[in-house]
């Protein structure tokens, strides 16, 4: 079954409900969001929790910074959503989630010269680079995806009612929620164990997927 991924995490509740709730992952937005957290907040929470890794989200930030950040926070995986590039993603000493949003120019071209274990697959609204909210063609997606080398992340207006149907039809390595969990724009405990039943109850045609991370 693919892996859960519960993304911009602000507080201790939230990632605590993320891992007492069978997720595999939780995200820290350390970008330009509503949704970002403080580097010194961040470790805290990555410090008191264990049994889930942690992933760092960002966007065109300089090198040296996100290597601070993510040592000071015990990031296992680092996100990238803006115009980084296949060296720049070489320079890294963690492994790499690469984000490319879907528009109708999408070309699996994008990302086949990133050598990362995983990529991301995100809705595209101009003007935003994560966390839309809305989802994408998903049947249009999975034919566009082909068979890329990386495991893929689906992302985009993950909702408890319809993470199973994404699932079922474009047979992802891992989904990718945070808005979907959200009530009110805050992190709610009841939709995060949620989200996180539902995930686990899809079908995915393929039973060879791995649960481990990073590759």
């Amino acid at each position: 079954m693919p892996l859960v991924k519960i993304c911009g995490i602000q507080t201790l509740d939230a990632a605590m409900s993320a891992q007492n709730h069978g997720a595999d992952l939780i995200g820290f937005v350390f970008a330009k969001s509503r949704r970002k957290i403080t580097v010194t907040a961040a470790a805290e929470i990555a410090g008191s929790i264990s049994r889930i890794g942690k992933v760092g989200v960002f966007l065109n930030q300089p090198l040296t910074e996100i290597l601070e950040i993510a040592e000071r926070c015990r990031l296992d995986l680092i996100q990238l959503h803006g115009d980084e590039s296949p060296e720049y993603c070489r320079q890294l000493n963690r492994p790499v989630i690469k984000a490319f949003r879907l528009d109708k120019n999408f070309s699996p071209a994008a990302f086949h010269s990133y050598d990362v274990p995983w990529i991301l697959l995100d809705s595209f609204v101009p003007g935003q680079a994560g966390g839309t909210g809305v989802t994408f063609d998903w049947e249009a997606g999975r034919k566009k995806l082909g068979r890329p080398k990386q495991k893929v992340f689906v992302a985009g207006g993950l909702t408890a009612e319809n993470v199973a149907e994404a699932i079922r039809l474009i047979q992802p390595d891992g989904v990718d929620v945070s808005g979907g969990v959200e009530i009110e724009g805050s992190k709610d405990l009841g939709e995060i164990g949620r989200f996180i039943a539902a995930a686990r109850s899809a079908v995915h045609s393929d039973s060879t997927i791995r649960r481990d991370f990073p590759c």
